[in-house]
């Protein structure tokens, strides 16, 4: 009979999981700038933006604020290595009078409160940080900043509603002269989650099953509009006691429900909380009772005085009827006491009510639980969790069954996650008191990780003066009487036209500068189907090739020609050759180039101070299978110029930004001493990389930096290209990586194998790390790939400095860069240049974030100029080509 009548509080799987979707979609609601101020789930941010680490210490007050009591703590946290903590603390009524009062007499009462405590705990001469548990649904724009909402529960005090709390109890405490800080305010829920994640660092949901019901759990920040930023996560107090307010529950709610609401405090509002909580759940036994009476299905239909007032039926009371042992006694006794002299029967009947009831309570929790949880592992990207909740509150904690009742709800629900539920010890109030912890820890390490990072940040002067030095190298480069002493050493590359669009026929191309060989055959055609064609072949260069002897290198070069000549079945034809070798080269001519020192882990014997285009020639006789047309060695910058001056007339200038850097440009023949002639322009390759190497950027290069110098294999020298280039910034991060972790900072302050490996962190993790697309947890797992064990924490810090080495890199390229595009504009006479820089470089093309900064600060720096960037299509390879072709059809000019 009792289930008959009470089949609408049943709910099945199906409607559970229904109710779990309908609150996945609050959440989304609550979450979103523009749904939020309609939603009735509020997500609130609580600007707690980590988990205790177990590295927190010191001395906290805290006061809880929310139930039937007002609770005073003083907790003391030790970094002792075992996450240990004392709590003392003190009750305090909380009576009508002021729950049901003005505002100035609460906050009054609770500074009365909390001096009181300090007096009996000797704490009056101290000035402790303080937390604020105050468990009622608050806006906060920062953490120690709230605004009140609405109350819940028994509350109702007046004038307090739109305010901030804080601030109200920051003035109670000065007329109080009581000396303390208000660092935190903290909503319940988070405490009981910051409480368990001290002593489980799985934990990232807080739940409270008690006079109230909330839950809180930790969220990626890029899913909460409501706040800027998107690094990091967030706990988002989800104030879900007021799911159903906008009619989601309508269906659910029974005539029971509406009857309770209406005889409530706050009638239509914290519906879900009055289906839950067990402020409400006696009540709505009651009402039942009375119901079933008035039917005549208890009690031989006999009402009593006190079945019909309301609160005569409490939680102690459904929890004592439900006991395991002793349940049908009690229920004898309580329904007595009423006055209703119950039989065998009856006894039966009113304890499966009340089973009824806390049934559908603990169901309806873990329904939406469940919807916490999804979301959770939906953020995770896994397939199977395992997390912890904490949880705190009476009902969880003193209901016989309830907690049994809840978890396997829970694990029919979310069958991909296993969950374990940990009791809060010391509750809210020493969860406050971590949160204050936490609070204090993130802002020394702020302010650590500031100082550590700071020399990588350089204002519009310093960038100026980088721009003004390289201006001043590049001068001195073009003279005779200073190019030996000058760092930028400014080749001439007798390249001194470009692609008219006349080019064309077959040309071999080959392409040395990294750690792969390419050799190219391009095919150009001119005229109205102007076109190139380009096939290829890559070859790996070992590493006891690139540092062993001269001869080894060139006889492995040969040999990779030959395998792409029989490839191509091209061995018989004497095709014209472009060599493009990234090294810094002295020519003569456009078809020698003399070695002046090897870059980017070369290191073959018997090369430096040779001409390459002859070593290459010899190699070639000791094979004796082949001949070939060398016609020009081609810098790799050069060749980036080519191809897109190929594509667009208005290109005079090169850029690689990859493993190397570098720049050429078209100068004015008249300012080259180091070239006999004054007619024309002649592409010079700055090699600007060895910018510095004399100590003109000291003054900007960090301890990192000269770390990362002293162990390249050419210590002292490319020194502005150990500061923008791919080949080094990983380095220079694993450095900055390694200091933030002897600090404490990182990784638990352990410097783990691999990151003590030179080279572990190549700068392509650089580029995933900065992925706007990249998730947090994606860059943990890039890391783990690395062998570091991260947490969330450790993946921002990672993050926030490998854009400050990035971004240094960028500014100071773009100021490399300014100094040429300036020098190009006076070299013209003109007030504003326009102008294309070809660009080539995976860092450049690949990092999130590169070629933005790099385009920003040379317009900032070179305001007259207005600098296209165009990327180049393979300018090692097609560029070489090209140069070959230009060479021939001006060859063939001057012969006529």
């Amino acid at each position: 009979q009792v289930d008959r009548f009470l089949h609408q509080l049943r709910l099945s799987d199906d409607v559970l999981q229904d109710v779990t979707a309908r609150f996945q979609a609050e959440m989304l609601k609550g979450l979103a700038r523009d749904t939020n101020p309609t939603a009735a789930v509020k997500m609130l941010p609580s600007f707690v933006r980590s988990l205790p680490d177990g590295s927190e210490k010191g001395e906290f007050l805290a006061v809880d604020l929310g139930g039937s009591q007002l609770r005073a703590h003083q907790v003391k946290v030790f970094d002792d290595g075992k996450q240990s903590s004392q709590l003392e603390s003190k009750l305090y009524p909380t009576p009508k009078e002021v729950t049901q009062g003005n505002g100035a007499e609460l906050f009054d009462y609770v500074a009365d409160c909390l001096s009181d405590f300090m007096e009996t705990r000797n704490l009056k001469q101290k000035k402790l940080p303080l937390g604020f548990t105050f468990s009622f649904p608050c806006k906060q724009t920062k953490l120690d900043e709230g605004v009140l909402l609405e109350w819940t529960k028994h509350f109702r005090v007046r004038g307090v509603q739109g305010t901030d709390v804080v601030s109200s109890l920051h003035r109670a405490l000065q007329r109080h002269q009581a000396n303390v800080d208000v660092l935190a305010l903290v909503n319940d829920t988070v405490g009981t989650m910051m409480t368990c994640g001290y002593d489980d660092q799985r934990c990232e949901v807080g739940l409270i099953i008690g006079t109230g019901t909330n839950a809180c759990y930790m969220e990626e920040m890029r899913h909460i509009s409501l706040v800027e930023g998107d690094e990091g996560r967030m706990c988002i107090n989800t104030e879900w006691g007021a799911f159903g307010d906008d009619g989601a529950l309508d269906d659910l709610r029974t005539e029971f429900d509406r009857e309770l609401d209406l005889g409530s405090l706050n009638p239509g509002k914290q519906l879900f909380e009055k289906m839950i909580s067990s402020l409400y759940l006696g009540e709505l036994v009651r009402l039942i009772l009375l119901k079933m009476t008035k039917e005549g299905l208890l009690f031989n239909g006999k009402v009593s005085t006190a079945l019909l007032t309301k609160g005569k039926i409490e939680m102690k009371h459904v929890s004592a009827m439900e006991n395991y042992k002793e349940g049908l006694s009690n229920t004898r006794e309580i329904l007595t006491e009423l006055k209703l002299f119950p039989s065998e029967e009856d006894c039966v009947a009113v304890q499966h009510v009340c089973t009824i009831v806390s049934f559908r309570s603990a169901s309806l929790c873990a329904a939406a639980l469940a919807a916490i949880l999804t979301r959770l592992r939906d953020n995770k990207k896994l397939l199977r969790m395992r997390t912890t909740v904490g949880i705190d509150g009476g009902l969880y904690k003193t209901h016989p069954k309830y907690a049994k009742r809840l978890h396997k709800v829970l694990r029919r629900l979310v069958p991909a996650c296993d969950v374990r539920f940990v009791l809060s010890r010391g509750g809210s109030g020493r969860g406050a008191a971590l949160v204050t912890a936490v609070a204090l820890r993130l802002a020394a390490q702020r302010r650590r990780l500031d100082a550590a990072l700071a020399p990588l940040l350089l204002p519009p002067s310093t960038l100026q003066e980088v721009r003004d030095s390289m201006r001043a190298e590049l001068e001195y480069g073009l003279k005779r009487e200073t190019q030996g002493q000058a760092t930028v050493k400014m080749l001439p590359t007798y390249v001194c036209g470009m692609p008219d669009g006349t080019e064309k026929g077959k040309f071999l191309a080959l392409d040395l500068g990294g750690t792969n060989f390419r050799v190219l055959l391009v095919k150009i055609k001119s005229g109205r189907r102007r076109s190139v064609q380009m096939y290829n072949k890559i070859f790996a260069i070992p590493l006891e090739i690139m540092q062993g002897t001269g001869e080894e290198l060139f006889d492995h070069i040969v040999q990779c020609i030959a395998d792409f000549l029989d490839y191509m079945g091209i061995k018989g034809a004497r095709l014209p050759l472009g060599f493009t070798f990234s090294f810094p080269c002295r020519q003569a001519s456009i078809d020698k180039g003399t070695l002046v020192g090897w870059t980017k882990g070369f290191k073959a014997t018997d090369c430096e101070g040779e001409d390459v285009v002859d070593m290459l020639r010899e190699a070639i006789r000791r094979r004796n299978e082949f001949d070939l047309d060398i016609v020009a060695v081609v810098n790799d910058t050069v060749g980036t110029m080519m191809t897109c001056g190929y594509e667009d007339p208005n290109c005079e200038i090169g850029l690689i930004a990859g493993t190397g850097t570098n720049v050429c440009y078209m100068e004015d023949m008249k300012n080259i001493e180091i070239v006999e002639g004054n007619e024309g322009q002649m592409c010079i390759n700055t090699e600007w990389g060895a910018f510095g190497d004399n100590g003109c950027i000291d003054h900007i290069r960090t301890k990192y930096d000269r770390e990362v110098d002293e162990g390249s294999l050419n210590p002292g020298k490319q020194r502005y290209e150990k500061m923008t280039s791919g080949m080094y910034l990983g380095e220079i991060v694993r450095q900055i990586l390694i200091d933030l972790t002897k600090q404490g900072l990182l990784f638990r302050g352990h410097i783990s194998e691999s990151l003590r490996k030179r080279g572990i962190f190549e700068t392509k993790f650089l580029s995933q790390i900065e992925s706007d697309r990249l998730a947090l947890l994606q860059v943990r797992r890039v890391l783990q790939q690395l062998g570091l064990d991260s947490t969330c924490e450790d993946s921002i810090i990672v993050k926030e400095v490998c854009a400050a080495v990035s971004t240094r890199a960028a500014r100071l390229c773009g100021a490399g860069l300014a100094a040429v595009v300036e020098k190009k504009r006076q070299n013209r006479g003109v007030e504003r240049l326009q102008i294309t820089v070809g660009v080539d470089g995976t860092l450049y093309k690949l990092h999130p974030h590169f070629s933005r900064l790099l385009q920003e600060t040379v317009k900032e720096l070179a305001p007259q100029c207005d600098v296209t960037f165009m990327l180049s299509e393979d300018g090692s390879g097609k560029g070489a080509a090209l140069i070959t072709a230009v060479a021939k059809r001006l060859h063939n000019v001057g012969q006529k």
